[in-house]
């Protein structure tokens, strides 16, 4: 466990949760589900699996004391802000450079803020396993979602054959990583029971995700290497970043690391996920009544059907012969929309940008 490192990616706009979600204080940073932020469960989650000055957040500027604050169990110092975003391989890249410092032979996961996981035992044990796979071979190893619809918000990780075994659990070769599909390539998928959702967990250790970061992304780790010079000469770590991170390759780590490496292992979770990427996604975790309406908050229906309503306990919303909405009041904006246009939520949230007045709502 003193090898073991988790880095939780804490930085996102949270668009798709507006109004609640704001730039300061994202969906992570909201009891979106359940009854504490998500960032705090996700911490909580990893419970006696890890010593507490082993877990790391990496956010940004804007975010970081809001992190601070619903982590108030972390060390100040395991809150890292980037100062701007550099996407996902720059940020693992981060996580690489800030766990190296502490053990340069040690392990790290890096884990997403946001996931919704109840059964925290099972999660934990696929996180050991994951740990065990990365610890005795040179590999970069994913946690796989075994998908139960043809879900087309997912990238997908084409699993090949067993090649180990750990704890009982089969420890499989990946064929490939797959991009967004489209319905019927999602159809495909899931009759063919080989794919995996892509829920974005990796575990590996410091020295292979260097040398992964080395061969297929040169420039990106160049870049790391010179903020590591700095870090070892005892500069100031913000103004370090402050001045080089934002020279770093923007590049997810799916594109510039997973998508080309072949010594790549997956299993499958036996956890309960959901990622909520949306506010339809809560009423599945929301009691209902008869006619399929679910609220957060004061709220009454009458004639309706299908709605979600989220509101604060001092404001009451009442829906009267409607169907399919979302309702979402916060103190100072209201958003009303049908759930089947949920998706257009960060579009709308574009053209509050772009209007002086507004930019407040953001």
């Amino acid at each position: 466990m003193a090898k073991r490192y988790a880095v939780i990616m804490a930085g996102g706009k949270g668009e798709r949760f507006w109004p609640a979600s704001r730039l300061a204080r994202p969906k992570h940073l909201l009891p979106i589900v359940g009854d504490k932020p998500m960032l705090a469960q996700t911490v909580e989650r990893l419970g006696g699996s890890l010593p507490v000055e082993n877990v790391i957040v990496i956010t940004n500027i804007e975010q970081l004391e809001g992190v601070r604050a619903v982590c108030p169990m972390l060390p100040a110092e395991n809150v890292v802000a980037e100062p701007v975003g550099r996407d996902t391989a720059a940020a693992v890249g981060l996580a690489m450079l800030l766990v190296k410092q502490r053990d340069p032979e040690a392990s790290l996961a890096m884990l997403p803020a946001d996931a919704f996981i109840q059964d925290a035992d099972s999660f934990q044990t696929a996180l050991d396993i994951a740990f065990q796979a990365a610890e005795t071979s040179p590999s970069l190893v994913t946690i796989g979602i075994q998908p139960t619809e043809p879900a087309t918000g997912y990238g997908y990780i084409h699993r090949g054959p067993v090649e180990r075994v750990i704890g009982n659990r089969d420890i499989f070769g990946v064929r490939q990583f797959k991009e967004k599909p489209d319905l019927e390539t999602a159809k495909c998928y899931l009759q063919n029971g080989e794919y995996f959702w892509n829920a974005g967990m990796f575990v590996w250790k410091v020295s292979t995700i260097s040398e992964a970061l080395a061969e297929f992304t040169p420039a990106l780790k160049a870049g790391l290497d010179d903020i590591e010079s700095g870090m070892a000469s005892g500069q100031d770590l913000a103004e370090l970043l402050d001045e080089l991170y934002p020279k770093l390759e923007k590049i997810s780590v799916d594109f510039a690391v997973m998508e080309k490496a072949k010594n790549v292992l997956t299993l499958a979770a036996t956890f309960d996920w959901d990622d909520v990427g949306a506010w339809p996604a809560i009423e599945r975790h929301l009691p209902a009544d008869r006619a399929g309406n679910v609220k957060q908050g004061g709220a009454k229906f009458l004639n309706c059907s299908s709605n979600i309503v989220v509101s604060g306990d001092d404001h009451f919303v009442a829906l009267i012969g409607v169907e399919d909405l979302i309702v979402v009041h916060v103190d100072d904006a209201t958003l009303v929309c049908k759930k089947d246009q949920a998706q257009n939520i960060k579009q709308m949230v574009k053209s509050l940008g772009e209007e002086e007045a507004l930019r407040k709502l953001l």
